[in-house]
C-alpha cells in the first residue's frame, strides 16, 4: 500500500510526518550564462547547478548549489566508452542563491581548488585514484588528460564555518573544501586523497556515473551520511542480482568511524539522487528514473519521488571496511543476495514512506529527467531542483540541445517550492 503525506510545518513535525499533501505553490528558473555556442548551434549554459542543493546555514532565503563535472555527453571513441568535454578547461563550483518575492538572483559562486589553490576540472582520475574507465575525448574527438583533483561533484553539504564537504561520482570522493573552495582533505576508498582517510574498501565497486550521489550532515555537524545512486558492481557488473539494493555510508568526521546501511529502491536500476538530513537518524531522500514526462518508450518517467528514511532498525552491513567486496554471506555479496535471503538473514534495509510523488502531486507531471536537488526551507517548505546538464545531450556522436518533450522548452534549472495544502 502507498502512503501518501504531505509535509508538515516544522522540521520537527517533518520527522513524524502528519497526513497530508504536497502542492507546487511556485517555481523559478535560475540564472545562467552561455558558456559557448557550438557550430550546430547548440548553447553550452552555465546553468548547471542543479546536482545538489543545500539550505545555507544562516539565511533562511539563500541557498546553495552544485554543479558536477562540467558539459558531456556519451561518446563511444578509438580508445574506449567515455564522454566528450566540450569545455574540457570547466571548473565545478558552488552557486550561492537568493530565493526572494519569487526570483532568483546568483550572489556569487565558488570554484573548487585543489590543495595548492588552482582550480580543478572535472575530467576523470588518474588509475588508481578514482579512475571509472571513462576516457576523456574533446569536442575534436582527441584524448584528454586525466586530472588527480578532478571531481564529478554531485553531494553538498555546507557548513556553520562556511565550509563545505561534497562528494562525487569517480572515487567515490567526500571532500572537505573551505570557504574559499580550497580542498583540505579528500575521502576515498584508496587512501589517496589529501590526509589519507578512507572509505569503506568495497565502495570502489560503485558503477560508472553512478557513485555518491547525495551527502548529508547530522545537524550537530559530526557525520556524513553519502547515499550511492545506483547498486554496486560488487563483486563485477555480471554477477550481481540485486540490481534494487543501494548503500547509505556514514562517516564520523571526528573518528574516522563509518557505518553502512541498504536501501531497497522500487524498481531496477533506479538512482538515489540526494539526500537531506533531518536528525541523526531520519533523512530525506530522492529516488528518481532517467526518464522525462512526456518521454517515449523507455524514457517516459515513472518515478520522481521524495522518500522519508529511519536507520533505527536498519542493520548495519559494514563487516570488514577493508575488504575489497565488503560483508559477505555464504559467500556471496549483498548485492548477490535477494531481499528474502537477505530477510533470512536477519538483514533489514531502512524503512522508507513516500512523502511526495512529483508526477502525482504537482499540476502538471514533473518535466525534469534529473530531480537532483532537495532544500528544507525556513522549516516548513520543501524545495526541488534538476540538473539541467548545461542544457546539453548526446546525438550519436554529436553534442545536441537539451529538451524536454513535455513542452519542448530547454531544459533549465527550475526550482519549486512544495507547500502543505
Amino acid at each position: 500500500m502507498t502512503i501518501r503525506l504531505i509535509l508538515p510545518i516544522t522540521v520537527l513535525a517533518l520527522t513524524s510526518l502528519q497526513t497530508l499533501a504536497n502542492e507546487v505553490n511556485t517555481s523559478a528558473t535560475l540564472p545562467y550564462q552561455v558558456l559557448t555556442t557550438l557550430t550546430n548551434g547548440t548553447e553550452i549554459r552555465n546553468g548547471g547547478y542543479g546536482s545538489a542543493m543545500t539550505a545555507h546555514p544562516s539565511f533562511g532565503d539563500h541557498f546553495y548549489a552544485l554543479t558536477d563535472r562540467g558539459p558531456n555527453a556519451k561518446y563511444q571513441g578509438p580508445e574506449g566508452k567515455g564522454k566528450i568535454f566540450p569545455t574540457p578547461e570547466y571548473t565545478p563550483r558552488i552557486g550561492l542563491f537568493r530565493y526572494s518575492n519569487g526570483q532568483i538572483t546568483k550572489v556569487k559562486e565558488i570554484l573548487l581548488k585543489d590543495p595548492q589553490g588552482n582550480a580543478v576540472s572535472g575530467l576523470p582520475n588518474p588509475k588508481g585514484m578514482g579512475d571509472t574507465g571513462e576516457v576523456a575525448y574533446a569536442n575534436d574527438k582527441s584524448v584528454l588528460d586525466t586530472d588527480p583533483y578532478g571531481i564529478d561533484s554531485e553531494g553538498l553539504v555546507a557548513l556553520k564555518d562556511g565550509g563545505f564537504w561534497v562528494s562525487d561520482e569517480y572515487g567515490p570522493h567526500i571532500v572537505h573544501y573551505n570557504q574559499e573552495g580550497l580542498e583540505l582533505e579528500r575521502i576515498n576508498p584508496f587512501g589517496t586523497g589529501t590526509g589519507g582517510r578512507k572509505l569503506p574498501a568495497v565502495f570502489a565497486n560503485r558503477r560508472a556515473n553512478r557513485g555518491m550521489e547525495g551527502l548529508a550532515i547530522t545537524p550537530d555537524e559530526k557525520v556524513l551520511f553519502g547515499i550511492m545512486q545506483s547498486t554496486l558492481y560488487n563483486p563485477s557488473k555480471k554477477t550481481i542480482t540485486n540490481k534494487n539494493l543501494t548503500r547509505i555510508v556514514s562517516f564520523n568526521i571526528e573518528t574516522g568511524k563509518t557505518q553502512q546501511f541498504i536501501y531497497q529502491q522500487e524498481a531496477n536500476n533506479l538512482s538515489n539522487s540526494e539526500i537531506v538530513a533531518l536528525n541523526q537518524q531520519q533523512f530525506l531522500v530522492i529516488e528518481r528514473d532517467g526518464g522525462f514526462a512526456g518521454g517515449k518508450g523507455k524514457k517516459q518517467a515513472k518515478y520522481k519521488r521524495i522518500y522519508k528514511i529511519d536507520l533505527h532498525q536498519a542493520t548495519d552491513v559494514s563487516g570488514d571496511v577493508t575488504s575489497p567486496n565488503g560483508l559477505r554471506v555464504n559467500g556471496k555479496t549483498l548485492e548477490q543476495m535477494s531481499w528474502q535471503e537477505l530477510a533470512n538473514q536477519g538483514i533489514k534495509p531502512v524503512t522508507k514512506i513516500l512523502v511526495s510523488d512529483l508526477l502525482v502531486d504537482m499540476p502538471t507531471p514533473y518535466p525534469h529527467d534529473k530531480l537532483e536537488g532537495l532544500w528544507i526551507r525556513n522549516n516548513n517548505q520543501l524545495a526541488v531542483l534538476n540538473d539541467d546538464d548545461f542544457s546539453v545531450a548526446a546525438k550519436g556522436e554529436h553534442v545536441i540541445q537539451k529538451v524536454l518533450p513535455a513542452n519542448q522548452s530547454i531544459d533549465q534549472n527550475t526550482l519549486y517550492i512544495l507547500e502543505p495544502k
